[in-house]
């Protein structure tokens, strides 16, 4: 009897004791409403379940005011890390100054936010740019370019454009290739992608032949344009791997998605996010110093898969959207091989 009750006691005390030890993981989203954070989120909630953490969030929805309170209410409610998606990595620099006081670890979470100390955790955003290139460069190796940039206010729109430059710069060079606009796109809106990509075709009567755009929400915004001039054929790139834009890749009004798995990110943001809690250092990290201001920072890239026409199964194999929904409206004829 005495050696049961020792032995609950002591479950009882391990069981407090695990308790005592769960990490709570504040989360600031600058703007939920785009699908691929719903992806990011879930990734995030089951990795910190499993490694016994708990879960608060905060949807700034495009407000970096907002932000800013949101993530006061998320120390207040007894945040031990900070996961950080910056709607404007300069207006977020007051949080970073409260959660230093209070020695609560941040993770700079798909968007650079540079500062010392923060951990910074993304996909190779220049390689991300390459690959939106590449692609299109295939498809289009001459004519008059288009390139439709990101927010303004966040770094992964100059790393985005800065790796498509790398691509293009012998075609612009020899001449093959004339950049007729560029645009950076507030908030990285699908309207505001829109408005843009209208106005440029009015100012080029309508003679462009492709368009680099940064992600597939700014992508379809593009595509929309084109549709409303009559353009078909128009070679345009985006990334996330979003549903409508991968069905859009079926259909063949978008040339290429780069997936940048969000499930992979958020597992790893959790990872993190705990072990710098705990005091400890992140497995696979380096020191990276390639931001604008070279500060040097803790960071982590995870690699990001270019989906085209012809490898579009490779998403569907990994569970990332139903084959129903890549080929939604596609002809099985002359669609796909991934939608026959």
């Amino acid at each position: 009897m005495k050696t049961t009750l020792k032995m609950l006691t002591a479950a009882i005390l391990a069981g407090t004791g695990s308790l005592a030890m769960a990490q709570t993981v504040g989360v600031s989203w600058s703007n939920f409403q785009e699908e691929r954070w719903k992806t990011d989120e879930k990734a995030i909630k089951d990795q910190l379940t499993k490694l016994g953490g708990s879960y608060v969030s905060a949807d700034a929805g495009g407000s970096p005011e907002k932000q800013l309170a949101d993530i006061d209410g998320l120390i207040a409610k007894g945040a031990k890390a900070l996961i950080i998606l910056a709607m404007d990595k300069d207006a977020i620099v007051p949080a970073l100054a409260k959660a230093k006081a209070k020695n609560i670890p941040v993770v700079a979470y798909d968007r650079l936010i540079e500062a010392p100390g923060v951990f910074y955790i993304t996909f190779d955003n220049k390689e991300v740019g390459r690959m939106q290139a590449r692609e299109v460069l295939k498809v289009k190796p001459k004519g008059n370019y288009v390139m439709i940039k990101g927010s303004p206010t966040d770094p992964n729109a100059d790393f985005l454009r800065s790796g498509q430059q790398e691509v293009l710069a012998d075609a612009i060079k020899k001449g093959d290739v004339k950049i007729v606009g560029e645009e950076y796109t507030d908030g990285w809106k699908p309207e505001n992608a829109q408005k843009n990509m209208e106005q440029i075709l009015t100012k080029n009567q309508n003679k462009v032949d492709a368009v680099v755009a940064s992600n597939d929400g700014m992508a379809g915004g593009v595509v929309a344009a084109l549709s409303a001039r009559g353009l078909k054929g128009v070679p345009v790139s985006g990334q996330d791997g979003d549903a409508a834009a991968l069905n859009r890749v079926a259909l063949g009004t978008q040339t290429v998605s780069v997936w940048k798995d969000s499930r992979d990110l958020g597992r790893e943001a959790a990872t993190a996010a705990v072990s710098l809690a705990k005091g400890q250092k992140v497995a696979g990290a380096k020191t990276w110093a390639e931001g604008a201001k070279k500060v040097p920072m803790e960071a982590m890239f995870l690699k990001a898969v270019p989906v085209t026409k012809d490898n579009l199964d490779a998403v569907i194999k990994a569970g990332h959207i139903s084959k129903d929904a890549a080929c939604k409206g596609v002809d099985k004829a002359a669609g796909p091989a991934a939608c026959k």
